[in-house]
């Protein structure tokens, strides 16, 4: 085969100056570096890029661990993470592996003495971010409900009308919504609506349930409606869970105090109260012993005149 021919330096220039030029490649497609006067301002409209870091702690019982799962299927927006040590530190861990996965919120399942589920939600790098005591745990595979509903389809968020009384509760709904509302036109996510999502407060807490959007169909192609509403049904799919706010904090995983629960109690303190309850009951056996002791002491019996009769 023969050698190819090389290029001279003014051949080079030339070729170089009639290369046409290659348009810039953005995010959003080819950029035209051609601007014409005439043409109308493009308006600039807002995008929804949230993305959610899901990770716990290590030691973490299988009950919360399944809990987590199951959040991260009703999440097409998440990303999960490996397990964090629980530290002091790990609030700037946490913040670099949310960096790291380019989101913008994180939940992170705290799970201590192998018992206590604590969950932080933090909007990440600048905050704010809440801490959670979960209670009332009830998985998926637990429960074993009728609700099914497609996977990574988007949810209707309802919230009741305790949330619009107090501004801390003003501020947990607009970090739910964030959180928990999947984009639109996200690449995992499916176009429609087939479940609800309820937030709802009761006695200071927050109870979390999912429901199913059932619509009766006769095996035709046979469309409800618009605006009958009746024939429709909500069937629970799970899974189920209760938040006990502890503290609000001004920063991602730590910061000033914007809040502070007055009425939390700690889980140490419970099972403290629980046992002094137990030793006080084993107390009263004891006193009760000894005061019977001492009855038999100051009243003795009697001597039996024929207890030896049978003996002889």
């Amino acid at each position: 085969m023969g050698k190819k021919r090389k290029h001279t330096e003014t051949e080079a220039a030339a070729i170089e100056e009639t290369a046409i030029e290659r348009p810039k490649r953005t995010l959003l497609g080819f950029k035209d570096g051609s601007t014409n006067e005439n043409k109308e301002t493009s308006v600039v409209t807002f995008r929804n890029k949230e993305k959610v870091l899901v990770t716990c702690s290590r030691r973490i019982s299988y009950r919360y661990r399944h809990l987590m799962l199951n959040l991260v299927s009703l999440l097409p927006h998440c990303k999960k993470d490996n397990k964090v040590e629980s530290k002091d530190a790990k609030g700037a861990t946490l913040n670099e592996l949310v960096e790291l996965k380019s989101c913008s919120s994180c939940l992170f399942f705290e799970c201590r003495k192998g018992k206590d589920l604590y969950l932080w939600m933090a909007k990440c790098p600048n905050g704010p971010s809440v801490k959670f005591l979960v209670n009332a745990v009830h998985t998926m595979e637990e429960l074993k409900l009728t609700g099914n509903h497609l996977k990574g389809s988007r949810p209707i968020l309802t919230f009741s009308s305790n949330f619009d009384k107090q501004p801390h509760w003003k501020l947990l709904k607009e970090m739910f919504i964030q959180v928990f509302g999947t984009p639109k036109d996200h690449r995992k996510s499916k176009p429609f609506y087939d479940h609800v999502i309820v937030f709802s407060i009761l006695d200071d807490h927050v109870w979390f349930r999912n429901y199913q959007i059932s619509c009766p169909h006769n095996g035709g192609t046979q469309k409800i409606d618009r605006g009958d509403l009746e024939k429709m049904t909500l069937v629970e799919v799970g899974p189920r869970f209760c938040l006990n706010p502890i503290k609000i904090f001004g920063g991602s995983f730590g910061g000033p105090t914007l809040y502070e629960n007055p009425f939390y109690v700690a889980p140490n303190q419970i099972r403290s109260l629980e046992k002094k309850q137990k030793a006080g009951k084993y107390a009263k056996k004891v006193k009760a012993k000894t005061r019977r002791k001492m009855h038999q002491l100051s009243n003795p019996m009697e001597v039996d005149e024929f207890a030896d009769m049978w003996k002889e």
